[in-house]
């Protein structure tokens, strides 16, 4: 019976696995020859010491820090859970950079869309010191979970010395280990604004290939100029967006307004109904595209100076055939292209400037929340409900996962709510957010609030009670998701086994009992799926098989025991259970201590593997 591994996923053990499926040759012992992949890569390889490059102090350290497995784990939370039971919504409080590495496995590849706020580096916001050591530990001081000094949150001023440094070793791991959960065909849209765009451009051009850069959107985020301003006043912020595979990626576009649908009419009672005319001169001039066209009032027509015909004679003849060509009410126009509705597509491709107009402002997306919040503003520059929609709206399927790891307030989760619900669409959100403290002379904090994380949570709820209640008359209003689970980072469930010779006593402790004191088997069960790969918001049964207590994930996919005396009754139980729900696969996890003799455990792992259940761990 193989002992669970406590880590999050081993990225460099994976990679390295990658590059010996595609070059075996070039490793020797299980270790990488470089001299012999140098030689296998040939004209790529560039061994010059002056090269375009982008580089900080630190950027080694970030790298490895992205690399480093955690051995935290994510504890659930149902008392802060709305539709715990039914919800495919994750909220999940903790270090995003510790919170990613954890999803790993669970959600490589599998999110559609990434959206993030993170902080401008304006001077004011606040920046968290990653500690390259232990970063699990970093987080449980400065959030006050162990009474102990470490590094603190801060702004991160210009005066430190390394103002962009810190920004950059703060986004860099995070950005990284957010490309590994994106599908191939997924996106990632990032805000910014003048501070840091361009070393956030070069940072995303390193880690998802320049060749995948999509855009730089510039919304329009305030509608009236700050006079006291000195040369201009501001009023756009950027959103990058880079594909994870440009060549996979594909936009459903933007639905056609009633506008631009208008501008499609029939005055000639064409059989392929509405068309709008076109130009039907191009430029420069092309020798074979210049020729006389007589209208059918009898005109004699030639292209304007420098320009020449859309088609060549020939397929000019063979559209006016077709009736393609419009001359005109009276016949004597110039001629003109009609493009059909029926042979255009359904939607309409964005342009990179988006307007208060269409997709909200700064200002209103404040004065929403504070609607929310029985009209007390607790976030100064809250993203805009409809901004994010239409970033769902451009690139979501019907059930995709969208990732906000800068929740903040949680805008992207009332988004998807609301898209969802105009749309009829099941896209689900996961949300992450490190419990940064509100100052206690805010508005929120004498309201009750002491972290964002309680805001946040807060806003979905609200949001998803008031989108069910303008909506309660609509067909499939109850089928809405407006839940979310719950999750809390924390230091591993299980003790680690290191024993002490000068510290028996807590060794032999560790041998009785090696969950850490105060956890429920429930936050051992989620730091298994974790640790699985397991989505974190698949079903969870709880059964009863001979007097004690197994979890069954995913209806049979794994299956767990915990209890402190496993018996071989409880062991054919679980092969019934197995049988029962009959599962693709089942895996099944049991409590290491929970055998009392190697006979019940080797007798465990032969009845198992006489069912076909081959993959059995413990814990």
């Amino acid at each position: 019976m193989e002992k669970m591994n406590g880590d999050s996923l081993n990225i460099v053990k994976e990679n390295v696995s990658k590059l010996k499926d595609i070059f075996p040759e070039v490793f020797c012992e299980d270790k990488v020859d470089f001299e012999r992949l140098k030689e296998v890569l040939g004209e790529y390889v560039e061994d010059k010491e002056e090269r375009y490059n982008f580089s900080w102090h630190g950027k080694s350290q970030a790298i490895r820090m992205a690399q480093t497995p955690s051995r935290g784990t994510l504890r659930p939370c149902k008392e802060e859970s709305k539709n715990w039971d039914t919800t495919e919504n994750l909220y999940i409080e903790g270090d995003n950079l510790e919170v990613l590495k954890l999803l790993q496995k669970s959600y490589q590849n599998k999110v559609k869309i990434i959206y993030i706020d993170p902080p401008y580096n304006t001077g004011n916001d606040f920046v968290y010191k990653d500690d390259y050591k232990d970063n699990l530990k970093n987080y449980l001081e400065i959030t006050g979970q162990v009474n102990e000094e470490g590094n603190k949150t801060s702004t991160n001023s210009e005066k430190s010395g390394r103002y962009h440094t810190n920004w950059l070793n703060m986004m860099y791991p995070r950005l990284r280990l957010a490309r590994n959960l994106l599908k191939d065909d997924g996106v990632i849209f990032i805000s910014i604004d003048d501070n840091e765009v361009h070393n956030l451009r070069k940072i995303c051009d390193e880690i998802y290939g320049e060749e995948n850069f999509v855009a730089n959107i510039v919304w329009e985020r305030a509608f009236a100029p700050v006079n006291l301003k000195k040369h201009f006043s501001e009023n756009h912020d950027f959103i990058i967006v880079y594909a994870k595979d440009l060549s996979a990626l594909v936009s459903n576009g933007l639905p056609r307004r009633d506008e631009g649908l208008a501008r499609y009419k029939n005055p000639d009672n064409d059989a392929r109904g509405p068309w709008q005319s076109d130009n039907f001169s191009v430029g420069p001039a092309i020798k074979e595209k210049v020729y006389e066209i007589v209208a059918p009032g009898g005109r004699k027509i030639m292209p304007p100076d420098g320009r020449c015909w859309l088609l060549t004679k020939e397929r000019y003849e063979e559209f006016l055939k077709d009736n393609r060509i419009w001359f005109g009410e009276d016949g004597n126009n110039v001629p003109r292209l009609k493009r059909f509705l029926s042979e255009v597509k359904d939607s309409v491709t964005p342009m990179t400037i988006w307007k208060y107009s269409e997709v909200g402002h700064s200002q209103d997306a404040k004065q929403k929340l504070k609607e929310l919040f029985d009209n007390k503003a607790y976030f100064d520059y809250p993203k805009s409900v409809d901004l994010i929609k239409r970033i769902i709206e451009l690139y979501s399927d019907d059930n995709s996962i969208v990732l906000d790891f800068f929740s903040g307030s949680a805008t992207t989760a009332q988004a998807i709510m609301k898209f969802n619900m105009d749309n009829k669409k099941s896209n689900k959100f996961i949300m992450v957010q490190i419990p940064e403290k509100i100052n206690e002379k805010s508005v929120s904090y004498s309201d009750g609030y002491k972290n964002i994380c309680e805001i946040g949570k807060e806003r979905i709820r609200r949001a998803g009670d008031k989108i069910v209640e303008e909506n309660k008359d609509k067909e499939g209003i109850e089928d809405l998701d407006i839940g979310f689970k719950v999750l809390k980072l924390d230091s591993s469930n299980i003790k680690p086994w290191n024993p002490q010779f000068d510290d028996v006593e807590m060794t032999l402790e560790d041998i009785v009992d090696n969950f850490v004191e105060g956890r429920t088997d429930e936050d051992v069960v989620y730091e298994i799926m974790l640790k699985y790969g397991i989505d974190l918001t698949y079903p969870i049964e709880v059964r009863q098989v001979s007097g004690k207590k197994v979890f069954s994930i995913g209806f049979g996919a794994l299956i767990i025991c915990l209890d402190n005396e496993i018996t071989l009754e409880v062991v054919n139980g679980i092969v019934d259970l197995k049988n029962e729900l009959a599962p693709e696969t089942t895996r099944v996890v049991f409590k290491d201590n929970g055998f009392k003799t190697d006979s019940v455990k080797t007798n465990t792992i032969e009845i198992l593997k006489r069912n076909n259940i081959n993959e059995i761990m413990s814990i």
